[in-house]
């Protein structure tokens, strides 16, 4: 039996972006990144985390997976503050950023195309009504859309979310 994939964004869920900019919240440490397109700021990107969320996310049960437009470069920059190994991630290609007529969300397709039934969970800022039926529509494993506000950023609640969804029947029987 496989582990279900947990699929991570980071801008939101690990990285509290829209939270009081003066503010650093409780237990996040600072961390600064240069900018991967310095004529847009010469200043380096300010990103919040908490080291305490890479223990709390590799005790969940999970196959975990970067799925976010850090891409690669989550591994150098990101998962070494939370204590996390090198994880596989879904190269968005062609789909980065390209917006869809139907209102899904560029992400959803290539990760459902990457969980190729298996079941998922996918922690994210950004999805509606809209990825949840494409979802729904095109993958026929067990899921979990799960929103988290980029205000506060990943908390116990989402964790216990997460491990209820993994250790589910329907997740964690054995595959036929």
């Amino acid at each position: 039996m496989s582990r279900p994939l947990l699929f991570l964004d980071v801008d939101g869920p690990l990285n509290p972006y829209a939270a009081q900019p003066e503010r650093r919240p409780d237990g996040y440490t600072t961390l600064r990144v240069p900018r991967r397109e310095p004529s847009l700021s010469r200043r380096p990107l300010r990103v919040w985390l908490n080291p305490a969320h890479g223990q709390a996310l590799l005790r969940l049960g999970y196959e975990l997976c970067w799925a976010t437009t850090w891409m690669a470069d989550a591994n150098r920059w990101i998962a070494p503050v939370l204590g996390l190994p090198d994880l596989p991630f879904v190269d968005f290609g062609e789909a980065l950023f390209r917006e869809r007529p139907d209102g899904v969300h560029w992400k959803t397709a290539p990760l459902v195309e990457y969980a190729a039934g298996r079941p998922f969970a996918w922690v994210d800022d950004e999805q509606s009504g809209a990825d949840a039926a494409y979802v729904a529509a095109h993958h026929p494993g067990p899921r979990l859309l799960h929103h988290v506000n980029p205000r506060i950023g990943l908390r116990d609640a989402d964790f216990r979310s997460l491990a209820d969804f993994a250790r589910s029947p329907i997740v964690s029987r054995p595959a036929d």
